[in-house]
């Protein structure tokens, strides 16, 4: 996808930020230009990480996660608050790489989940015609010329049990035996057996857990189901008993190289006060030094093998009401060249937000109240009145953008949500009267709109 092309996929979902979407675009397309590079060039280049300052509820997060979709690549947000240096009590910052190749590892799954689907129904049809119609062949008698009599019974009995097979098949393809009972044998799974860990074994990374599951031997039940419900597990069994394993962790690792996007939230909270008497600032120095190697390029144990951080994308993002981007250790600051500052939503963001995003909050509660039979519709005016509420709130008390569209919305719509199942179909019209009659006590209290809103 070429910027222009992503930046206008972003717009559908996220309003305003322009230099953000910008940036992000522009990284995404150079991340295809290195894939596109000579071996020796391609080795020379690492990725720009991206360094994103402004306020919580400005999109920070919603353009990565966004940007990670539409590229289909590995993606993880983590928070830094809650790494700790190693020796403190707290996650080891090489834990965010693992998490990447296990969500590099579900999006492999799911793709090669499709390629075999269509080789598990063939097999589950097989299995399930197998349990409808079981060949039992009879005893034939014997005679004098014996085997060439009995053997020509069974050929007859195996003839006519493969048309029978076929009857059944058309009817199961017609799904008339969906109701029909069968009997499976399943493996029982195992409950499985808590494994404690202190800071060193989780950086060994093993796969304890698996490793005591094949020593434990496989326990089997037969359990009675109906056709449509044996299917679907018949079906998983196949899935996986299709996949290979060995080559889905290969590519996990691979994807996880060179297309792998880590968001690290919160980054200005492991910003050192400068004052080092202050215990909250203990491991904060020290959290800096542990990622710098990750961000740097680094090659990190996983129970999939060893995965090279040099091409993984890194984005970080950060509010610093109370630090600076300066703050961070300068080696840090370095690995982070591209900066992008997201503006504070204005009262004009807050009615694009509500009415122009194809999963604007406002369709979100109309068709959640829909299910009950409530048909809620948005006037122009209510729209501007909701956006003025919300700018007003942030303004007085803490400003939280756009999530307090969310915290207005539901005070709003509180007492429809509770009543809808009882009160049969209506109409209710968001208005500005409609708005007013809800919020604007809470609104002229601001005292209370900091407790309600």
């Amino acid at each position: 996808m070429t910027p222009k092309q992503v930046v206008e996929k972003l717009d559908e979902h996220i309003v305003g930020q322009d230099a953000a979407k910008r940036a992000v675009a522009i990284a995404l397309r150079n991340r295809w230009r290195w894939l596109n590079l000579s071996d020796e060039m391609r080795k020379e280049v690492t990725p720009r990480n991206i360094l994103m300052i402004g306020p919580t509820g400005v999109g920070k997060t919603e353009i990565t996660r966004r940007l990670a979709k539409l590229t289909g690549a590995p993606f993880i947000k983590v928070e830094a608050s809650k790494y700790t240096e190693v020796g403190y009590y707290g996650r080891d910052v090489e834990s965010m790489i693992r998490d990447l190749v296990e969500a590099a590892i579900s999006l492999v799954k799911t793709s090669k989940r499709e390629e075999v689907s269509a080789e598990a129904e063939k097999r589950v049809e097989d299995r399930l015609l197998k349990l409808l119609v079981p060949f039992e062949p009879t005893a034939s008698a014997i005679t004098e010329e014996g085997s060439e009599e009995d053997s020509a019974g069974t050929d007859d009995q195996h003839a006519k049990h493969l048309r029978t097979v076929e009857k059944f098949r058309d009817m199961l393809r017609d799904g008339k035996l969906e109701e029909r009972m069968v009997e499976l044998s399943l493996e029982q799974k195992s409950s499985p057996v808590q494994v404690f860990t202190n800071m060193g074994m989780e950086q060994m990374d093993m796969d304890l857990q698996g490793m005591l599951e094949k020593m434990v031997p496989k326990q089997l039940s037969s359990r009675r189901l109906s056709v449509a419900d044996a299917r679907r597990v018949l079906h998983e069994q196949e899935v996986e008993g299709l996949l290979d394993k060995d080559s889905i962790n290969e590519e996990a690792v691979r994807l996880t190289e060179e297309t792998g996007i880590v968001f690290i939230d919160e980054i200005d909270k492991i910003c050192s006060s400068g004052d080092s008497g202050k215990s909250a600032d203990v491991s904060r120095q020290g959290v800096q030094r542990d990622l710098l190697p990750i961000v740097e390029g680094t090659t990190v144990q996983t129970r999939y093998g060893s995965v090279s951080t040099e091409k993984i994308m890194f984005i970080a993002a950060g509010a610093f009401h109370r630090s600076r981007p300066s703050d961070l250790m300068p080696e840090l600051q370095g690995r982070f060249p591209i900066r992008v500052e997201l503006q504070d939503l204005t009262r004009d963001d807050f009615i694009r937000i509500l009415t122009e995003p194809s999963g604007a909050i406002t369709r979100q509660y109309a068709e959640l109240l829909a299910v009950d039979g409530i048909t809620v519709e948005y006037t122009e005016d209510g729209i501007r009145e909701l956006a003025d509420v919300a700018f007003h709130v942030n303004q007085t008390t803490q400003n939280i953008g756009a999530r307090r569209l969310q915290t207005i919305i539901e005070r709003l719509l509180e007492d429809v949500s509770f009543e809808a199942p009882d009160c049969g179909k209506r109409s209710v019209v968001v208005d500005r009267a409609y708005v007013m009659a809800k919020l604007d006590d809470i609104r002229k209290d601001e005292d209370l709109s900091r407790f309600v809103l």
